[in-house]
């Protein structure tokens, strides 16, 4: 039996969707996903045991977060991931753009800041103030600045994939964890102040955060585009892949690239939806306030723009 660098078997046989959804967890992965659901369900139990409320949709986001990238990462999809490059293109679409978008729709930071204690006392620092000032730090603003993540995000693919590193990091186990940890962050600080849902240092008008959406995603079509267009395979992991899975490599490239040519749009339209909501609920809470401010009082605005449309008709006369 054949193996790669860090273990995985490589004499798998041919890929079925029932072969890959199989159970096979990775032992990081699988902690990481369980320990994330129980630390968000012990924040919204201890909100609810207050009187407070949290919203049912923002739980069922993060949960489906969560369960997709166990769905990626805990599956012979991770093995398979291995020796296809198709399959790790799904991974890495999945993980990068999907999972993050469902995981910030889940509002973890604003859960987070209101159901940690506050210290004990004045001037002390607990685990909200310390969160709190990670939130307000001059990192987290570079870091979350456009300037920064547009050309991180075009960097995860390019700098990634048509260079060494890849194969470097394919060849051991905690290199494999490290790459795919990476694609999630990636994709979370991307996404972070795009998705406006939890506080952050950068929060630009809705507007901008199209800008800044359409900004990212022409560079997964065109990487894409790449990978279906070359006549030879071009990540050098998966030049030979094994005889067991009956696939050619070329083809598999140009499947990879399908994937990532065709996924740039799925998490474009998911996003633009997200934001068109917020952009019309922001536009009702201004309205309701505008609405109250005119009830206290009795719409003083109005009144002086009729008394000046008064004065301008009796200049008239």
């Amino acid at each position: 039996m054949d193996h790669s660098g860090h273990g995985m078997t490589m004499d798998l046989p041919p890929f079925t969707l029932g072969r890959g959804l199989a159970f096979s967890p990775d032992a990081f992965f699988l902690i990481g996903c369980l320990l994330g659901l129980a630390l968000y369900g012990w924040a919204v139990v201890r909100l609810r045991g207050r009187g407070d409320a949290w919203p049912v949709g923002r739980t069922v986001f993060f949960t489906l977060g969560v369960l997709s990238v166990a769905l990626v990462m805990c599956t012979r999809l991770n093995d398979y991931g291995m020796v296809m490059f198709s399959v790790h293109m799904v991974q890495h679409m999945v993980i990068s753009m999907l999972s993050p978008i469902l995981l910030l729709l889940g509002a973890p930071v604003t859960l987070a800041l209101r159901a940690l204690p506050v210290a004990a006392r004045r001037g002390a620092k607990g685990p909200r103030e310390l969160l709190l000032m990670l939130l307000h730090s001059r990192y987290m603003r570079i870091i979350t600045h456009p300037v920064f993540t547009i050309p991180l995000f075009i960097a995860s693919l390019y700098a990634l994939y048509f260079t060494p590193l890849f194969d470097f990091l394919m060849g051991s186990k905690p290199g494999h964890i490290a790459m795919m940890v990476h694609f999630l962050a990636v994709g979370l600080v991307f996404f972070w102040p795009i998705m406006g849902v939890d506080p952050g240092p950068h929060r630009p008008g809705y507007v901008m955060r199209m800008l800044e959406l359409f900004a990212g995603m022409p560079f997964h079509a065109f990487f894409g585009i790449a990978l279906m267009m070359a006549t030879e395979p071009m990540v050098q992991v998966y030049r030979d892949p094994p005889a067991s899975l009956g696939i050619d490599a070329l083809s598999d490239q140009n499947a990879a690239g399908g994937i990532a040519w065709a996924f740039s749009e799925i998490p474009s339209v998911l996003v633009l939806i997200a934001l068109v909501y917020q952009w019309y609920r922001s536009e009702q809470r201004t309205a309701k306030r505008a609405d109250r401010a005119a009830d206290r009082d009795g719409d003083k605005e109005l009144e002086a723009y009729n008394a000046y449309l008064a004065s301008l008709q009796t200049r008239g006369r």
